[in-house]
């Protein structure tokens, strides 16, 4: 199983940006999705998860509201949609997957987000 992750950049305070996760080798539609993020001197942390279908999300706390996480099993992809980005959001960002709901066993090699304030 291999994760693409795409889609960062640099982006004022307050602005938008779209994250992708292209999955390959693995029965999609019958995988979890999540992502991480790890900043500058800080530990890889937990943001967000999406089940196989869909049906239940969960956020962390630092991004709920702001954050939307998302998967096209027609395109065997996911997507973290982010608004309201703040400085404190500067990180290199990890999408990860699983056949199991919370064991991240896949993880693609992370894009990373710098928001400037």
């Amino acid at each position: 199983v291999q994760l693409q992750a795409s889609g960062g950049g640099l982006v004022q305070a307050g602005g938008s940006l779209t994250l992708s996760c292209v999955v390959s080798g693995s029965a999609f539609r019958q995988t979890n999705m999540a992502w991480f993020r790890q900043a500058p001197g800080k530990e890889r942390e937990f943001i967000t998860s999406i089940s196989y279908s869909g049906a239940s999300t969960f956020y962390a706390d630092s991004v709920r509201g702001r954050f939307t996480i998302s998967k096209d099993n027609d395109k065997n992809t996911g997507y973290l949609q982010m608004s309201s980005l703040e400085p404190e959001d500067t990180a290199v960002y990890y999408c990860a997957a699983g056949m199991r709901y919370g064991t991240w066993n896949y993880w693609g090699q992370g894009t990373l987000v710098t928001v400037s304030s």
